[in-house]
């Protein structure tokens, strides 16, 4: 945190008392608790697929012409594809033999790599493969090459070999690198994925070419030649049947990485550049999002997100970061990092060195990975998963072991996850196992031990309630919170502006409550309480729904639900859906960098709280009561979340107290949204990268920013929580906007925010230039003892020494007392030292009066420090940049 110091006054003082008060809370142990520290969990594992059929050329991918239920197609890369029909009671023919035109060698990359169906194959019979070849029988001339065949006129099961139409014959150099994956995406284009052309670290100098030939990324085809598409710019490997959609990234482009191109020579079929060797990729049928995976060089693997344009940075990055060796980049280059990238493992370790993948799941056989994006390693044989919503990346997890896929399909009858495995020659399915980890959970609430009494909800011995500062948007939801440590030989960690840590064993418990009636308190009707538990391995969560009769809630399966209820409001009914998360959903916010318990820290925990016997700091008691294995220290001074409505605090302060409740979980560094801002409120506004800033991903919208100042319809983050569905922020369990904290945040772009300004900003005021003499943030233009950034913080004239923030000492009885005036959007706090010559350690004065406050307008402040009769005390005040 950035900040400056100044104004040393001296006062006599001597004795520092304190008031003593009776406990207000009192820590034992819980024995009524029955939640596990592992619930039961039966993994995942893998099965064949289709009984003892097997493959011996390598299967490497499959697929199912749309609308088809009971047929599946299996490439090998020696160069047939294989239909199996009847999958119930599975029969293998061959549909299409290439291998007397595939260029195929046992140990490279070669041979028949890609298969799809054109969207209207029950009419026209056409399907698309890419394969590579040899010219005149030579190893010498391997060319990669995507053509259309179709089916037998006279047998569903046969392809026609004499029907290949060659849509690119393209000379290759390497054996390695040729991807070669083909899908049609919902517009009705083909998508092809084409490699570097191989050698090592993109030995042909290809993968930042525009105007090249086809290689490194992803292109984009319409085969059909519709009306209105263009014709390819000419190229020696192309014939004339098909043609560019109208929309393609690169139409007329006239530069690339900041350099000039010729666009009549541009390659204009490319969707997207910079990538190495995109073996595998996909489309999510239900948000129409591409994920492709990149295999890496030396040091990382790689799951992209495809967009239109997007640059992925091969050979200079590999992963999200610079490749070692790769030297300079082209100046223009902006790359596009992936979702999640790792780096190389051993065998067996929880890494990889050759990723596959993969596919979005959206079958109901396995609810944990419903939604979430499946791949894996060919060496390591480590399958995982994530999931994904536009922007970040949450809950990563291992699914299992099972050396040697290639690709992933989905079994066109029900949806379940297949792969080829290239080891076995099958097709695998992945499937629950029977092996059960950890232990069986309550079946019911009152079963857990948390409730003496379920009707009024009050908990057992041991079991505490608290409340935050700000609470997480939850639909307009009442919270009912509680935390248990059962065992009072274990502690939390206390930090004043980090994650709290918390001992295995922890419970957090929270009961939601709707209004039926709005306005009505008594109207409310519980929905659900979840169970938060804190283990070795980080937290699992769980949830109870409560029944019609209010008597009790029963655990829900993992896989969540949603409920509709009828609420009235203005004489008026409308139906609105509660969203119960499932277990995965819980793990996307309640991550590592969030703290694992959301609100469980000291800026939503240092507020006054009302125990049985008078209200005190809740920090303070939990010190008290020995919840801390630590010294809390400087309570008062610590920072403490504002709300919304405090319209004396400044709205730029709530805002940020916004933001860190609903969003720092995954916006940090080390967070799972991997993005460019920071929404952490101990983070200064000037280095969270908010204002003005970029975003990590492309937008359509060249103006977009993390927040524009005085635009709403630039701002992403208010997109986000303007809107339902799969952009909406935060992500997690909400199905109703919160137009309150949508309000706020377009006020504050558009009345506030106009009027912000920056250092730089001031310094291009004060001095003309940001790299003026005497204007950098230490100097002291004035020599009046302020430096600049001080001078900035507190509107003062940088040259002008008479002109200064001023700050008086007075007597107060016997005590002294500061007096200042403080400026909206900055922090005063005060400090002491016994000595300045030579300087004592400063210490912050930790009274009340002293708090972390930041005004919302001008205001005479003054702060008592109850010291009386003692040695002299000098005090400063120390201005802060929140």
């Amino acid at each position: 945190m950035r900040f400056a110091l100044r104004n040393l006054i001296a006062a006599i003082a001597l004795f520092l008392g304190t008031a003593g008060s009776a406990q207000p809370l009192t820590r034992v142990a819980n024995t009524t608790l029955q939640m596990p520290l592992f619930p039961a969990v039966v993994g995942l594992t893998t099965t064949n697929a289709f009984g003892d059929l097997r493959f011996s050329g390598n299967p490497v991918g499959m697929a199912s012409p749309a609308g088809e239920t009971n047929r599946l197609f299996v490439i090998e890369q020696t160069g047939t594809i294989h239909v199996i029909t009847n999958l119930a009671a599975p029969n293998k023919t061959t549909f299409l033999d290439l291998t007397d035109r595939t260029h195929f060698s046992i140990n490279g990359e070669e041979g028949l790599l890609g298969l799809s169906f054109h969207p209207g194959y029950s009419s026209n019979g056409w399907f698309f493969v890419f394969y590579t070849t040899r010219t005149n029988g030579s190893a010498l001339t391997r060319h990669d090459r995507l053509a259309r065949f179709s089916v037998s006129t006279t047998n569903a099961n046969v392809a026609d070999i004499a029907s290949e139409v060659i849509f690119i014959n393209q000379r290759d150099e390497a054996p390695n690198h040729n991807a070669g994956d083909l899908n049609f995406g919902p517009d009705g284009y083909l998508y092809v994925s084409v490699g570097d052309e191989g050698g090592e670290a993109d030995a042909f100098d290809n993968a930042q070419r525009i105007d090249g030939d086809f290689f490194g990324g992803i292109l984009r085809l319409d085969v059909d030649q519709r009306a209105g598409s263009l014709t390819p710019n000419p190229h020696s490997a192309i014939g004339d049947h098909y043609t560019v959609p109208p929309d393609n990234p690169f139409i007329g482009v006239s530069s690339f990485n900041g350099a000039a191109v010729n666009p009549d020579e541009v390659r204009t079929e490319f969707w997207a550049v910079g990538l190495r060797n995109p073996w595998q990729f996909s489309i999510d049928p239900v948000t129409g999002w591409m994920f492709a995976s990149d295999t890496g060089d030396t040091t990382r693997e790689e799951i992209n997100f495809i967009t239109k344009g997007s640059n992925y940075g091969w050979p200079y990055r590999e992963g999200a970061a610079p490749r070692p060796g790769a030297g300079t980049p082209p100046a223009g280059l902006v790359p596009t990092d992936p979702i999640h990238d790792h780096a190389w493992g051993t065998f067996g370790t929880n890494q990889g060195k050759a990723t596959v993948g993969g596919l979005v799941y959206r079958g109901s056989q396995l609810p944990e990975i419903n939604g979430s994006y499946v791949f894996a390693d060919y060496i390591t044989g480590n399958f995982w998963a994530l999931d994904f919503d536009g922007t970040n990346v949450s809950n990563y997890r291992q699914l299992l072991a099972d050396v040697g896929a290639t690709s992933f399909s989905l079994d066109p009858r029900n949806g379940d996850l297949l792969f080829t495995d290239i080891v076995e020659d099958r097709i695998k399915r992945v499937v629950r196992g029977t092996t059960v980890l950890g232990s069986e959970l309550p079946a019911t609430l009152s079963a857990t031990g948390a409730f003496s009494d379920l009707a009024s909800l009050t908990p057992n011995p041991g079991i505490v309630p608290y409340d935050l500062n700000l609470a997480f948007w939850s639909d307009n939801s009442h919270k009912l919170r509680l935390f248990s440590i059962p065992d009072t030989n274990s502690f939390m960690t206390f930090s004043g502006h980090g994650n709290w840590q918390f001992p295995s064993g922890m419970i957090w418990i929270k009961t939601f409550e709707w209004e039926m009636t709005n306005g009505v308190p008594g109207s409310r009707r519980r929905l659900e309480t979840r169970f938060l538990v804190r283990n070795t391995e980080g937290v699992y969560g769980i949830v109870y729904r409560w029944n019609d009769e209010q008597t009790e809630a029963f655990l829900l399966p993992e896989q969540g639900l949603e409920e509709d209820f009828e609420i009235h409001e203005g004489g008026l009914i409308r139906t609105q859906t509660w969203h119960y998360p499932s277990r995965n959903e819980c793990l996307q916010c309640h991550t590592d960098a969030g703290g694992l318990a959301l609100g469980f820290h000291t800026s939503q925990l240092n507020r006054d709280y009302a125990f049985g016997n008078g209200t005190t700091n809740f920090i303070a008691a939990l010190e008290e009561a020995g919840y801390f294995g630590n010294t809390v220290s400087n309570l008062h001074v610590l920072p403490a979340l504002a709300t919304a409505t405090n319209e004396n605090v400044s709205l730029t302060y709530r805002i940020r107290s916004y933001l860190s409740a609903n969003c720092s979980q995954c916006h940090q560094p080390g967070g799972t949204a991997q993005g460019s801002w920071d929404a952490r409120i101990t983070n200064p506004l000037s280095a969270a990268g908010i204002i003005d800033g970029l975003l990590s991903s492309p937008s359509t919208n060249v103006a977009a920013r993390i927040i524009a100042t005085g635009s709403l319809a630039n701002s992403e983050i208010y997109q986000r929580i303007i809107t339902n569905g799969v952009r909406r922020m935060p992500p997690a369990a909400s199905l109703m906007l919160d137009t309150n904290g949508i309000q706020l945040v377009a006020r504050w772009i558009t009345n506030e925010l106009p009027n912000h300004q920056t250092f730089a900003q001031w310094q291009v005021q004060e001095f003309g230039s940001t790299n003026a003499a005497d204007s950098a943030a230490e100097d002291d233009a004035d020599t009046d003892g302020a430096p600049n950034f001080l001078e900035f913080l507190t509107g003062s004239d940088p040259q002008q020494a008479g002109d200064g923030f001023q700050i008086a000492l007075h007597r107060s009885g016997n005590h002294p007392r500061i007096d200042f005036t403080q400026r909206p959007n900055v922090a005063y706090q005060i400090e002491w030292t016994t000595n300045i010559f030579p300087t004592s350690p400063w210490q912050l004065l930790d009274v009340p009066a002293n708090a972390w406050f930041i005004s919302a307008s001008n205001r005479n402040h003054s702060v008592l420090d109850p010291a009386t009769n003692g040695a002299a005390r000098f005090y400063r005040i120390r201005v802060v940049e929140p």
